[in-house]
């Protein structure tokens, strides 16, 4: 007899294959940030953060290497969580991302990578965001997005680049369909960026 699995179910199944993923590389410990690394997983229909599956209380290097702080669970994310809602809207297929480190030497592996697989770069310069927001990290989302945007010529990337702000690191966020499609692209840079160390 075949058991059917839910929507919901299946989005944890697969969340919690690619935070294997991320747990079994220990390269991936160079590329957490002080903010922690989180992935989020969207249902199809997404559309609030409690429709959004992430790693409760993020991920986060326990014994030197990568360790979810929690379980997988539906509205554990927020920011990132809203961040893919709002790309939604202009890209339906992306329904997933993972945040990580951004510095200079990270900042060249990965626009090596990038270039060697076709992927485009989206450019968030928070420099330029409009004081209202700041310090408004909800309000900041859709003004995010725009940056996103005009910095491909409106076209969704698989990469976005965010400058540091007014109390905000900089970091990488990797977009794309599923979970483990993004945590082995992940893995993938961490391992680079390890032997180039």
């Amino acid at each position: 007899m075949e058991v059917f699995m839910s929507e919901s179910d299946a989005v944890i199944q697969k969340l919690n294959q690619a935070v294997q993923l991320i747990e079994s590389c220990a390269e991936l410990v160079l590329l957490v940030p002080e903010v922690r690394t989180n992935i989020v997983f969207a249902l199809p229909d997404a559309s609030t953060p409690a429709d959004v599956a992430a790693v409760d209380g993020r991920i986060t290097v326990v014994n030197n290497r990568p360790k979810a702080a929690g379980p997988v669970r539906f509205g554990a994310s927020d920011h990132l969580a809203r961040f893919v809602l709002e790309l939604r809207r202009f890209a339906p297929a992306v329904r997933s991302a993972v945040n990580f480190r951004w510095n200079e030497r990270i900042r060249k592996v990965v626009e090596k990578w990038a270039g060697q697989h076709g992927f485009r770069i989206g450019i968030i310069d928070r420099s330029r965001e409009p004081k209202e927001l700041l310090g408004k990290d909800r309000m900041s989302v859709p003004w995010k997005v725009e940056q996103v945007l005009q910095s491909t010529g409106g076209i969704v990337p698989e990469v976005v680049s965010e400058t540091s702000g007014w109390g905000k690191e900089p970091m990488f966020i990797l977009l794309g369909p599923e979970p483990v499609v993004v945590a082995q692209r992940l893995v993938d840079i961490a391992r680079i960026y390890h032997q180039s160390a």
